[in-house]
Parts: C-alpha cells; structure tokens; sequence
C-alpha cells in the first residue's frame, strides 16, 4: 500500500481540496479489496444501511425522484458494521494516518464507509458537497474514494472544482438533477475550471467534504465500482442532523454532544496512540 504522503501533496490537498495517489494499492491487494467489498455487498442484498430497510434505488426522503436517483449509483454504507473483512480494510491505521496527515489533524474517526457502484448506463452525479449533509461540521472532514475499477472520462470518473472547498459553507443545498444547481448558491464558480481525476483501478483520491464535486454519467456496458469511507476528525460534536447515525443514537445525543461513540464512529488514528 502507498500510504505515505508528503509536505507538497499536503499543501496540494488544502489548496485545492483533492489529491489524487496514483498505485495506491498494489495488485494482490487490488484483488482483496474488490473479494472483501463484493463479498459484503453481496451479503447486504441491497439494503443501505445496517439499521434500515431502505434498498438501493429507493426514496431516501432527501431526493424526491426516486427513478432518476436510484440510477445515480448503487449505495451502501456502513459495510465495516456488518462484515469483518470490510472492517478490517476500513480500520486500517495506515489509512487513517493519510487522512490525518492531509487535514492536518491529530485523530481521525471513521463517519461512514460506502460502495459506490455506477451500473451501466448510469446517470451523472450532479455536482454537491459533503460535509452539509453530515451530523457534525469541521472544515478538515474529508473522505478516500478508492477505484476498484477503471475510472474513466467515459464509465464515470469523479471531477472536482479546485478550491472551491475555501470557500463554501455548511448550509445544505443538497444535490438535484441538474448539474449546474450549486453554481446558484456558489456562482463564483460557474465560470471555474474543473479537473477531471480518471484513476486506474488500485489508485486512490482524496477530497475534502466542502469541495464541490460530481461524476460523469456511465456512457458504458460495464460497472464503475468503488470503495469509499467520509472521515470524521476526533473531537467533533453532533450539530442536530440526523444523517446516517440510528435512532436509538440519535435519542441519547442534544446538539453540542462529542461524536465519540466508538461503535458508531471508531477511531481509528491519533498521533498519540497510534505509531507506523
């Protein structure tokens, strides 16, 4: 695994708000990465959410076309919940030390894993942010998309406009059809240049949940797969949105309470504790 990151992909990160780490994993672990994700989503049989019956491709309450969006991508988190082998990858100090190391923190805890899977033909992923939809609000939240298969200009590949994550807000405008709805609340950026990060399978992103980002339609016959995990910095406190945490949770928290609950957000780094 290529974990290690330097002072200038660092500075690059906070800059722009992405990095893209070329090889990130090598062959055989490629291969045990695509094993241990499928065997879980296999397993899941389409449910989303350990604690919840909604299925792939249903109204999730926050997207009213449940037609359309259910095309986006294939979506199921918290797999380290309910299958020993994603958790393990997900606790994977090594990991949470990058995620660290490019916000510049000293702790980091998971907030949620997710398979992100483009069917083929699949339709775009509009251009959103992600820290507004979360149940806490850091500026430093970031997540890793890892390819499980080729990311290309034509099956999907994410793109993100750089520097964008200085400059937006917590304030959830959530994320629509059209590709060109959060140029209405930042229109600063509608003239902005975006960069597009194909990967080959086994390379890795970063992005900050405050960069404005989106994916292109899958124009293929083949699957766009990938593994991501949204890392939540230690120390933060729940602001009052639900998000992905469950209701037996949610009754025990009031806004203002640390995220702390190792259950549900482990941490899986601190330069205190944690060595490599």
């Amino acid at each position: 695994m290529n974990y290690h990151v330097d002072a200038a992909q660092v500075e690059s990160f906070q800059k722009n708000g992405f990095l893209v780490v070329e090889d990130f994993l090598s062959p055989n672990e490629l291969a045990h990465w695509r094993e241990t994700v499928m065997n879980a989503v296999n397993n899941r049989a389409g449910q989303k959410m350990p604690d919840k019956e909604l299925k792939t491709g249903d109204s999730d309450g926050i997207n009213e076309d449940a037609a359309y969006f259910g095309k986006v991508f294939d979506q199921l988190l918290n797999l380290w919940q309910t299958d020993e082998g994603v958790k393990k990858l997900m606790f994977d100090k090594r990991i949470g030390k990058m995620a660290a190391d490019l916000a510049g923190v000293d702790g980091i805890r998971i907030w949620h894993d997710q398979a992100l899977f483009k069917r083929p033909w699949a339709n775009p992923t509009s251009w959103h942010l992600d820290t507004p939809f979360w149940s806490f609000s850091d500026r430093k939240a970031l997540s890793i998309w890892i390819a499980l298969d080729d990311a290309t200009y034509e099956n999907g590949c994410l793109y993100f406009i750089p520097g964008s994550n200085n400059e937006t807000t917590f304030e959830n405008k959530g994320i629509g059809k059209n590709m060109d709805g959060i140029f209405g609340v930042y229109p600063q950026f509608a003239r902005a240049k975006s960069v597009a990060a194909p990967m080959k399978a086994g390379s890795c992103s970063f992005h900050s949940g405050l960069t404005i980002h989106g994916a292109n339609a899958n124009m293929t016959s083949g699957f766009r797969r990938a593994m991501t995990c949204a890392y939540m910095p230690d120390g933060n406190v729940f602001n009052g949105t639900a998000n992905i945490l469950p209701e037996s949770y949610l009754k025990t928290l009031k806004v203002g309470d640390p995220l702390d609950n190792e259950a549900q957000n482990p941490l899986i780094y601190h330069r205190t504790k944690n060595s490599i």
